[in-house]
């Protein structure tokens, strides 16, 4: 009983529901060792007494952080202190730090007001002494102080306290009604200019084609997060080094304004012509995507542009930045120079770097100076093409425009991890448990943010990550959204069937996603498949999150298990045919997916049963799409049906369609192949035709496949003829 107390003390889970009718109980050891990480000592019945007395007598007038949503009634933190308690805000600026001094009121229960210079303490109404009347405050009172504060309380006794105070709108921004778009891996999509991959340039171009001529109000890409460099560097973007910041191996090179300006134009012709090569290669010759070659060749490029005096109004942007991003970039800079020194793996760098504040540490930032610079500019040449990129679909009328993608978790060995090591559960694995997928769960990798360490800090590292990237965002995707309310840690060295949940402070996670969001104005799309706690959808749909809604997980799982009718689709999600983990449409009808599975050696039953299940599963989706009447009678190719597919999607009330760009050529291949490393080339393939041929993104714009594929998506007003055909 002490340990199962304690566990929950710290949000640790002493057991699990695979399913409604299933219980299983999670070993001591693993409980133990995640305690551990917590800095929770349990290793002995002594030692869980003596923990359990330390948790139980700590009292305090307020938790680590506060949260106040818009329009709703306060919480029981501040309505339950106690009678007499006097309430002191310091209200965040305008520019998110804090502002010692001042402070605003807040007088009655479901209504805040900002006081624009500091004013005095107040007594909490129905607690203490009346709070001022209403219509005595002055104009402009009566908006919501969105922000994070700092909050003081003082007792009647003196005990005192402080916390944080997030102060949120109830919802995110919405989309439209009605949009649609394309979901793509930006490496994936070369065209005539690319230098080996697709790039930022390309992204731009894409998205203001899709806008003018397609009437598409968003493109969504994968995570474009620093990686961690190696030989071979990891291709996934699910793995990176850094969350907070992007990969300047997505610069388009020539974009950058000093590229015209640099004297030694021969270098840069030699890696123009090398980079043409590496496009050659893949588009023509069936080699995978080289992002080591690519970011050779682009590096040292962009060491020839760096030597390029910035302008004065250049270089006073470029100080703006540094001055914005802070303690966070420097960090960030600093570790990609000692990387190039002593290796990725900062766990393995000389004692006194291991620490980002220790005095060897800044010793070794002043010898690298001119590294550090160089990666603190490239980190501002990314963040303008991200804005350029999402100024040129707003410009073509996307009214939504870039959706970013965050993922789940940072590499062990990078700069996160490195930067903000009391943030993170040291030893522990971010996965999955099982389920009837994967009887084995899943351990990814990624080490999991501690809620102890968040709360403590008001959310800071959650705030700035996502700060960072809704800067140049029309819309944020979170993968795994289910981990803002919990996540499966798996010990280090244990099987994932051996781990655990630990639970989060999801209505602090939310409101800091919740106030980031309205200041960016973007729309948030939460990946919420597979096994969902009860009552996350409903806590993500209140506050306005979007789901995720893939087609053939559609299913009426409540009743008869078949296809979900249109109708009964949920509104507010992106519902899409696909996703980068899941087949192509193209190889899920003709069950392509499954033979690839098992030459891959990866089915756990016979081929031909699987082939029966899927073509059963396929037979009723197709079936259904035919009583609809939205796959007409003999037209049984596979380019029709795919156009079915995608008319149903439309037929849903989802507020936003995604269309796999690999869909609209016939792609067959996944880009990613769950369970595989070696045996599949993840992450490494460009868009290709049904015959597996690459195609660049002129090819695809000029696509009759694609036309009449999006046809059945695009308002009437943008529709307009294919390339050589007259408009109707």
């Amino acid at each position: 009983m002490g340990l199962s107390r304690l566990a929950a003390l710290h949000g640790v889970a002493t057991s699990y529901s695979p399913s409604p009718d299933v219980t299983v109980s999670v070993p001591d050891d693993t409980v133990i060792a995640v305690l551990a990480a917590l800095g929770v000592d349990a290793g002995t019945p002594e030692d869980v007494r003596r923990s359990l007395v330390a948790a139980e007598s700590r009292s305090r007038l307020l938790p680590p952080t506060v949260v106040v949503w818009a329009g709703e009634p306060l919480p029981p933190a501040l309505t339950a202190l106690p009678p007499g308690s006097t309430v002191t805000v310091e209200p965040e600026p305008a520019g998110g730090l804090p502002a010692p001094g001042a402070s605003w009121t807040v007088p009655e229960p479901a209504t805040f007001w900002t006081v624009p210079e500091a004013a005095s303490s107040w007594k909490l109404p129905g607690v203490a002494e009346a709070a001022p009347d209403p219509a005595e405050l002055p104009p402009g009172w009566t908006q919501p102080p969105y922000g994070v504060h700092r909050l003081h309380v003082r007792a009647p006794d003196h005990h005192e306290a402080t916390a944080t105070l997030v102060v949120a709108p109830a919802r995110v921004p919405q989309p439209p009604e009605r949009t649609h778009g394309f979901l793509v891996q930006l490496y994936s999509l070369l065209s005539a200019r690319s230098w080996g991959m697709g790039d930022l340039g390309d992204l731009a171009d894409l998205a203001a084609w899709a806008g003018r001529t397609l009437g598409s109000g968003f493109i969504q890409v994968n995570p474009l997060h620093a990686a961690v460099p190696g030989k071979p560097t990891d291709p996934s973007p699910y793995r990176p080094s850094s969350r907070r910041f992007p990969d300047p191996v997505h610069l388009h090179v020539e974009s950058v304004p000093e590229y015209g300006h640099v004297h030694d134009r021969a270098t840069l012709d030699d890696l123009r012509q090398d980079a043409a090569a590496l496009s050659e290669a893949v588009l023509n010759k069936g080699a995978l995507i080289d992002r080591d070659a690519v970011w050779e060749l682009k590096r040292q490029a962009l060491e020839l542009i760096a030597q390029v005096p910035l302008t004065p109004g250049r270089r006073a942007a470029y100080c703006d930045f540094l001055a914005e991003q802070g303690q966070a970039l420097e960090d960030h800079a600093l570790w990609c120079a000692l990387a190039e020194v002593h290796g990725p793996d900062w766990h393995s760098w000389p004692e006194p770097l291991r620490d980002p504040r220790s005095p060897g540490t800044a010793r070794a930032r002043s010898e690298l100076l001119d590294r550090v610079d160089l990666h603190c500019r490239l980190a501002w040449l990314t963040a303008t093409q991200l804005a350029d990129a999402q100024r040129a679909a707003e410009d073509a009328g996307m009214e939504v425009g870039i959706v970013h993608d965050l993922a789940v978790g940072v590499h062990p060995a990078g700069a996160d991890t490195w930067a903000r090591q009391d943030a993170f559960a040291h030893g522990m694995s971010v996965g999955a448990p099982p389920d009837a997928f994967n009887a084995r769960g899943q351990d990814w990798g990624l080490p999991p943010w501690r809620p102890d360490a968040l709360a403590a800090t008001g959310y800071a590292a959650f705030r700035g990550l996502l700060r960072g990237l809704l800067a140049h965002a029309g819309a944020l995707r979170i993968d795994h959204v289910m981990g803002l309310f919990r996540l499966w840690w798996v010990p280090e060295g244990r099987l994932p069937t051996d781990g655990t949940y630990v639970t989060y402070d999801a209505e602090a996670m939310l409101a800091v996603l919740v106030l980031e969001a309205h200041r960016a104005g973007s729309v948030v799309v939460g990946e919420d498949l597979g096994t969902v706690e009860p009552g996350v959808r409903e806590a993500l749909a209140r506050r306005g999150v979007l789901g995720t809604s893939v087609l053939w997980f559609e299913r009426d799982w409540d009743g008869d298990g078949r296809p979900l009718a249109p109708e009964k689709w949920r509104r507010d999600c992106l519902a899409t045919a696909t996703t980068h983990d899941l087949p192509s449409t193209a190889a899920r009808l003709t069950g392509d997916h499954v033979t690839l599975r098992d030459r891959l050696g990866l089915l756990t039953r016979p081929l031909e049963e699987e082939l029966t299940e899927d073509v059963t599963s396929t037979a009723e989706w197709l079936a259904l799409l035919a009583r609809l009447r939205m796959l007409p009678e003999g037209d049984g190719n596979e380019e029709a049906a795919v156009r079915a597919v995608h008319r149903f999607l439309r037929a849903t009330p989802a507020r936003m369609t995604g269309v796999w760009l690999p869909d609209t050529v016939g792609d067959r291949r996944p880009q990613n192949l769950p369970g595989t490393w070696d045996q599949y080339p993840n992450w490494r393939l460009s868009i290709a035709d049904p015959e597996g041929h690459p195609v660049t993104l002129e090819e695809i714009a000029a696509s009759p496949r694609l036309h009449g594929l999006m046809e059945v998506l695009r308002p009437a007003k943008a529709r307009t003829a294919p390339p050589g055909e007259r408009p109707d």
